[in-house]
């Protein structure tokens, strides 16, 4: 594996360490505009693995192939191509849910996940490590995704994937959906708050890190 990573260390990266959304902000756009529910949030993250997947493996085997002055317009017509593919199967055999994604499916050819993990990975390592970082990419997209849009659908609605999970007062329960969750600042806000997690738990393993090293340290120069 490249870069002397293993294939789990390569997928668990794009997941957690350096995750799309909550390390390196990409694909916030979407983020906010899909994660209203459940349905919306997991058709997109499918949709961005496929094109993920689909384009990294076009573009690996092909990277010795493509003059470095032409290489992003080739990427990104290969990327639009499967951009294409994925919203023509949606149309097809999903409609109403291609309704609901509206032009944010069309507009996964300018997120900068897909461009990004094209040139500084597919183009510069095999087949096999450039399906495990884009998997492991599209999986840290999507897990946040989710996340978002449990949330919103669950306290907006009290249902997730139209189940009803919290007792709604209009069924005579105690829950009454909060209106604002199935509004975009609710989105802006919950994944706000995902980047500030994920940024204090990395900035507290690097400081017991940093104090374990120390300690090692002083511990070598007293004996």
């Amino acid at each position: 594996m490249s870069e002397g990573h293993s294939p789990g260390a390569t997928f668990s990266r794009g997941v957690l360490a350096e995750n799309p959304i909550t390390v390196q902000i990409l694909g916030i756009c979407s983020a906010l505009a899909v994660t209203r529910t459940v349905e919306t949030a997991l058709a997109m993250s499918i949709s961005v693995i496929a094109v993920l997947v689909g384009s990294s493996i076009t573009i690996s085997l092909i990277r010795n192939e493509v003059p470095r002055s032409i290489r992003l317009i080739v990427q990104i017509t290969l990327i639009a191509t499967f951009v294409i593919i994925v919203d023509q199967v949606l149309q097809a055999f999903f409609w109403e849910l291609s309704r609901e994604l509206s032009v944010f499916v069309g507009l996964i050819i300018t997120n900068c996940l897909i461009l990004g993990r094209a040139e500084t990975f597919a183009m510069r390592n095999g087949v096999g490590a450039s399906v495990v970082d884009a998997l492991g990419n599209g999986m840290g997209y999507g897990v946040v995704l989710l996340i978002v849009g449990g949330t919103r659908e669950l306290l907006g609605t009290g249902r997730l994937l139209g189940v009803e999970v919290l007792p709604l007062v209009e069924n005579g329960g105690w829950f009454e959906p909060i209106g604002l969750m199935l509004t975009p600042p609710s989105a802006f806000f919950l994944i706000g708050g995902l980047v500030w997690a994920s940024r204090s738990l990395a900035l507290r393993a690097a400081r017991q890190e940093a104090a374990i090293a120390t300690s090692t340290s002083l511990v070598e120069d007293g004996a």
